[in-house]
């Protein structure tokens, strides 16, 4: 018996619902797919989702940004998760809170009022356009970050004698005895053939400037470096720093802390909210009220007929909901632990995915970095230990506050195999070498590893499937911050997780090209919105063809 491409189209609409119709429509050629029309999230109606059901999983930033947008075009939306709190790893620990590991271990939060850490995100570049614009919609009111400073410190002990040396003079000597070499390169005809005889000496003429050099073309120090003695009233003309020789600096290695800042997305400006990054997620919570529900980790994942079941836990005790559609923004550590409908393919990829464990150590102290060493935020390095040490960017100038020293991924340090009590010494050397004596000022130490966390169990992703190597490109030597998504023979596996898999999206800065940045998770959450909004609207064409030829 032959069935019409109408029947067929009804009978698929019957078995898998709206969506299941849609793409078989669209692999019939009847509707664009939704790489073909455009997935951002663009202006619609407001009641455009008008009667349609979705549940967004997790309350980080992509969850709250996709709830949030959903809301806003009419859909009748539920958020579930499974903290107390909104955020995600967007978190800021400040005094009373608690720490809790997958272990049982627990720490508590002693700092002096007013004081806080954001473990999680902390930094807020001026090209990440989506969490500002937020920012300002919510009246979130931001500061800015610094996030470097010619004053900080860096040190290795394989070179100086292990004494650290002012970022300042590193890169300014560094620039002044590469200017020479090129300057004598270019003196002695290594590069006639690079250069016409008008080039040579504009060349020379810049070489003498960026260096600087002096008439003799020699780097003998500048006032960029910095001085032994600060010029003053009378005679006190001051006196520079002597120069670090080139042999020095090559043994140092201190390229990666002295280029750092040239990453895209950490240059200057950057920002952050006044009191602490978590006044974002609950300036979301505020805005969407009863939509969320705390305390309800997700237990299940299921397709029905007209589109999903979620089942979970509220407060302890077991629920479920049923909606047309579902936007999972958790992270892929805890997918892969929920029994799902997902297909098959995708639950591989999610079960053999591997994320960092990305660690920060807190410190409350006399703020010596701005009392004693004229610092005032930006970050230090050092070649081992715990680096690097990043000093606060809020109430400059008071007598106290918390400052981080380490932040990196733990497996690629020793820390990984150390107890709480050794991280915490280990950490204060890092002070020692750097500021000696000041470490024994360092008081109340947290430690946060996102891979210990629950309900987050990973930092960022590192890889999207088994066999890769884990991301090591993406994290600097003495940082900690994916710069991109993983590519390479990932490529293949993260395209397949873009896909809509039936009445399932996902949704995070996994599901981007800004990994580890809350921009990417916020990009990621109008991308699945956009592309909900397309099914609806082709789903209910589809509707109305199918009463009209009825």
């Amino acid at each position: 018996m032959s069935v019409t491409r109408r029947q067929f189209l009804a009978r698929v609409g019957q078995a898998g619902g709206y969506s299941a119709a849609v793409v078989a429509m669209q692999g019939l050629g009847l509707f664009p797919t939704y790489a073909e029309a455009s997935i951002g999230a663009p202006e619609v109606a407001a009641g455009h989702g008008k009667g349609v059901k979705v549940v967004v999983l997790g309350g980080g930033i992509a969850g709250l940004v996709a709830a949030y947008e959903l809301r806003a075009r009419g859909y009748e939306v539920t958020l579930l998760e499974a903290r107390s709190r909104p955020g995600g790893r967007n978190w800021s620990v400040r005094r009373g809170d608690k720490i809790e590991f997958l272990d049982g271990t627990v720490q508590h939060c002693t700092w002096d009022e007013g004081h806080y850490q954001n473990f999680g995100p902390a930094r807020l570049p001026s090209v990440h356009k989506l969490m500002l614009g937020y920012a300002k919609t919510f009246g979130v009111e931001l500061q800015v970050e610094v996030n470097t400073t010619r004053s900080s410190f860096l040190q290795n002990d394989n070179a100086n004698g292990g004494k650290p040396v002012v970022q300042r003079q590193a890169i300014n000597d560094t620039r002044g005895h590469v200017s020479e070499l090129l300057s004598k390169s270019i003196l002695g005809g290594s590069l006639d053939q690079e250069f016409t005889g008008q080039d040579k000496q504009r060349m020379l003429d810049f070489l003498r400037l960026y260096g600087p050099l002096d008439d003799a073309g020699k780097y003998a120090g500048s006032d960029r470096a910095g001085y032994d003695v600060m010029p003053g009233a009378g005679e006190q003309t001051g006196s520079l720093t002597k120069p670090l020789d080139m042999h020095t600096l090559l043994d140092a290695e201190f390229w990666n802390g002295l280029l750092y800042e040239e990453t895209f997305d950490w240059q200057a400006t950057m920002f952050q909210p006044v009191g602490g990054m978590d006044r974002i997620p609950y300036a979301f919570a505020k805005s969407l009220g009863s939509i969320i529900k705390y305390e309800s980790p997700v237990t299940e994942m299921r397709r029905t007929s007209k589109g999903v079941r979620i089942g979970y836990k509220h407060k302890g005790v077991e629920e479920h909901l049923e909606a047309d559609y579902c936007i999972c923004a958790m992270p892929l550590t805890q997918l892969k632990k929920i029994p799902n409908d997902l297909s098959a393919p995708t639950q591989k990829i999610i079960g053999e995915s591997v994320y960092g464990d990305a660690y920060k150590i807190a410190w409350e102290s006399r703020r010596f970095w701005e009392q004693d060493y004229n610092i005032y935020g930006g970050l230090e390095f050092v070649n081992v230990g715990c680096s690097p040490v990043w000093f606060p960017s809020d109430k400059f100038f008071s007598e106290r506050g918390v400052f981080v020293s380490g932040y990196t991924e733990e497996h690629m340090t020793p820390l990984a195999k150390m107890t709480l009590e050794q991280k915490f010494a280990e950490s204060r050397k890092t002070i020692e070498r750097l500021h000696p004596g000041k470490g024994k000022e360092l008081e109340k130490p947290l430690y946060v590893n996102w891979g210990k966390i629950p309900f987050n169990e990973g930092s960022w992703i590192d890889t999207y499937g088994a066999g890769q190597e884990r991301n090591a490109s993406a994290v600097s030597q003495g940082s900690a911050r994916a710069s991109a998504r993983p590519i390479g023979s990932n490529q293949a596996n993260y395209e397949e997780l873009l896909q809509q898999d039936g009445p399932f999206f996902l949704s995070g800065d996994h599901m981007s090209h800004i990994v580890g940045w809350q921009e990417g998770a916020a990009e990621s959450s109008h991308r699945v919105v956009g592309m909900l909004d397309n099914v609806v609207k082709h789903a209910r064409l589809a509707t109305a063809t199918r009463n009209v030829n009825a």
